[in-house]
C-alpha cells in the first residue's frame, strides 16, 4: 500500500491542531519504526498529531537542525552537531553483527587484508549518510593507522569505484549491491570486496553498531501540546506493531526492490536490531568517544533522553 501524505494532511488540516513535523527515511529499513504511521487503525490517529515528511538520512539531521522538523530519524552522529536535540527513548536503527545495507566496498585485485585496507587512498562517500562516512573513518584511522581522503558521491557503485579506492553504499543501494555483486563481476570481471562496517565494527570492538535514533526538538511539544510521554507511546508501540507484521511488510516491499522476499524477511527480522537497550547506548557512547579521538567529529554532549 503506498501512503499519499499529502491527502492526509488535506483530510486533517481543517480540524487538526498543530502537528508535530516528522522527517522519517524512504529506505527499508525504517520500516517497522513506521508501521502505526502508515497502516490503520493507528494511521488516522497519528496523522492528526503528526506530519510526515520522507527524506535521506542526512537531509533528516538538516531539516531538525533548521528547524522545518520537529522530530527526524537522525544518524547518531548528526547528533555531535545538533544542539539542544533529546532522543526519542526506545527506538534505533542498529544490529549486533552484520546489516548487509552499509557497505564498504572495496578493489581487490591483490587480495584483501589488513594490507589491503591500509592501501585505500581516497573513499567514495555516499552522500546520503553521515554516520556510515564517520564509522568508516574511525574504523580507517582507529584501526589501521590511515586516513584517506573520502569524497562526496551520489551511490552509484561503478561511477564511485571509476576513481577511487573504495567506497561507502548504505540503505538500500548497499542492499541491491550485495544482491547483484555475482551479476557485477560477470558483466565487469572486476574483484571487489564487500566489507559489512557493522561487522568490522563488532569485529574491532565488540560494541553494537548504531546508525540512527528518533531526536525531538523539545520545545516543539509544548508548542503543540503533546507530552512527552505521548510521543515516546507513540513511538515505541508502531515499533512493536512493526516487528509484529514483519510478514505483511515483506509482502509490501517485494515489489518495490528487485531482491528476494527472503532477503527483505532476514533483513527485517534479523540484520537490523530495532531497540535503542543498554548495548546500544553503550555502542553510541564509545562511536562518541572514538570519534572525538581520532578527529572525526567534535565531542558528542552526553546523550539526552526526552522525559
Amino acid at each position: 500500500m503506498k501512503i499519499d501524505w499529502d491527502v492526509i494532511a488535506e483530510a486533517t488540516a481543517q480540524t487538526s491542531p498543530a502537528r508535530l513535523r516528522i522527517s522519517a527515511i524512504r529506505f527499508l529499513n525504517p520500516a517497522p519504526l513506521m508501521w502505526d504511521f502508515e497502516h490503520p487503525p493507528e494511521m488516522d490517529r497519528l496523522a492528526a498529531r503528526y506530519q510526515i515528511h520522507q527524506s535521506m538520512p542526512a537531509a533528516c539531521a538538516a531539516e531538525l537542525a533548521d528547524g522545518t522538523a520537529d522530530i527526524g530519524l537522525i544518524p547518531i552522529a548528526a547528533y555531535a552537531t545538533t544542539p539542544g536535540l533529546a532522543i526519542i527513548p526506545g527506538c534505533t536503527i542498529a544490529s549486533l553483527d552484520k546489516v548487509r545495507s552499509i557497505l564498504l566496498v572495496v578493489k581487490d585485485p591483490d587480495g584483501l587484508g589488513a594490507d589491503g585496507l591500509r592501501k585505500v587512498r581516497r573513499v567514495a562517500a555516499d552522500t546520503a549518510s553521515r554516520t556510515s562516512n564517520a564509522y568508516a573513518q574511525v574504523i580507517f584511522r582507529k584501526f589501521y593507522g590511515t586516513s584517506p581522503k573520502f569524497v562526496p558521491h551520489d551511490p552509484d557503485l561503478d561511477a564511485m569505484l571509476a576513481d577511487c579506492d573504495a567506497t561507502v553504499l548504505i540503505g538500500d543501494p548497499a542492499l541491491l549491491a550485495l544482491e547483484d555483486k555475482d551479476v557485477r563481476f560477470e558483466r565487469t570481471g572486476e574483484q571487489l570486496a564487500y566489507l559489512d562496517l557493522a561487522e568490522e565494527w563488532k569485529r574491532h570492538t565488540d560494541a553494537a553498531w548504531v546508525s540512527a535514533f528518533w531526536a525531538v526538538r523539545p520545545e516543539a511539544l509544548k508548542a503543540c501540546g503533546v507530552s512527552a510521554r505521548q510521543v515516546t507511546d507513540d513511538f515505541v508501540q508502531s515499533r512493536d506493531h512493526g516487528m509484529a507484521n514483519i510478514e505483511h511488510l515483506v509482502q509490501e516491499w517485494a515489489p518495490r526492490m528487485p531482491v528476494s522476499s527472503s532477503t527483505i524477511r532476514t533483513y527485517l527480522s534479523k540484520n537490523i536490531h530495532y531497540t535503542l537497550d543498554e548495548d546500544c547506548i553503550a555502542g553510541i557512547e564509545l562511536f562518541f568517544r572514538y570519534a572525538a579521538e581520532c578527529g572525526v567529529q567534535p565531542a558528542a554532549p552526553a546523550l539526552r533522553f526526552l522525559r
